[in-house]
């Protein structure tokens, strides 16, 4: 990484190859900057995961917002009491404090870009992948909560889809144009492929 001197401003380059990377293919985590890095104003991660994986449980930030990028792929994601589908090419900002998970598809995984504006993430998701490798407890996590701004919450939305309830019908977000979303299951819009 380098910080290049510009005046008062200091812009951060990262290099391909520079970021430390967590998990194991097909599911990884690289962390992009964070930050301490950035002078306090964003985080940034790429994450990658496999076809069919559940990610974080529900949970919500009370101090910022998280921003999600789709490079290519999809996910089904719940976003308050909704769960909606973006695909790639999508942009998802989740407000603070509203309740979020995300899930990939069975037949698709994601590649995606996650921002989270003036937060360090980098220490918990190096916790979580101590906990995915044995090395920390889950417990550690439920205590980290209130430090890394990550509030765990329970949705019974999320838990209903997650164990097939209902065959719940997956809403996808307005359009740029503020037109109505498209509602239907990911094979029903036909954008995650």
């Amino acid at each position: 990484m380098t910080t290049i001197e510009q005046g008062n401003a200091h812009p951060v380059l990262v290099r391909a190859g520079e970021s430390e990377v967590l998990g194991d293919p097909p599911t990884t985590m690289e962390l992009v900057a964070d930050a301490t890095t950035t002078g306090g104003l964003v985080s940034a991660i790429r994450s990658k995961i496999g076809k069919g994986v559940d990610g974080p449980p529900p949970h919500y930030h009370r101090a910022a917002a998280e921003i999600f990028y789709i490079l290519d792929g999809g996910l089904h994601v719940l976003t308050g009491d909704r769960i909606v589908v973006v695909g790639t090419g999508d942009f998802l900002l989740v407000p603070p404090r509203t309740p979020h998970a995300f899930s990939t598809p069975a037949h698709t995984g994601v590649d995606m870009l996650i921002f989270k504006p003036g937060a360090e993430r980098f220490d918990y998701f190096r916790l979580g992948d101590r906990v995915r490798r044995g090395e920390a407890s889950p417990q550690e996590i439920l205590a980290s909560q209130d430090l890394y701004d990550n509030h765990f919450h329970d949705s019974p939305q999320w838990r209903s889809f997650l164990n097939g309830g209902a065959q719940e019908r997956l809403l996808a977000l307005p359009s740029r144009d503020g037109t109505a979303p498209t509602s239907g299951s990911p094979t029903d819009r036909g954008d995650l492929s």
